[in-house]
């Protein structure tokens, strides 16, 4: 299950990069772009957040993890790049 986990946590923190990215890049040069884009970029990385925040609180419970190492997981996939650091930090010994 920790597997599934890095995997989503990569692909969400993906998601959160390539959306923002179409918000900065596209709505404003090229707003057709950014229209045609925005549903299924924010509908994947909308999946994914669910998923994370799903597989973080499944695994909290199996893997025993504290309430404060539960927290900075969770506020990782808020922050852009925070998927990353959680993956790289929290789960390579996992």
């Amino acid at each position: 299950m920790i597997r599934i986990f890095k995997i989503t946590a990569i692909l969400e923190g993906f998601s959160y990069i390539f959306l923002l990215a179409n918000m900065i890049v596209n709505k404003h040069s090229n707003p057709e772009l950014y229209k045609t884009l925005l549903f299924p970029i924010g509908m994947t990385h909308g999946v994914l957040f669910i998923a994370y925040l799903y597989l973080t609180f499944y695994l909290k419970t199996k893997q025993n993890w504290s309430f404060k190492d539960t927290a900075i997981i969770v506020l990782g996939s808020l922050i852009p790049f925070g998927a990353f650091f959680i993956e790289k930090k929290y789960l390579k010994n996992a």
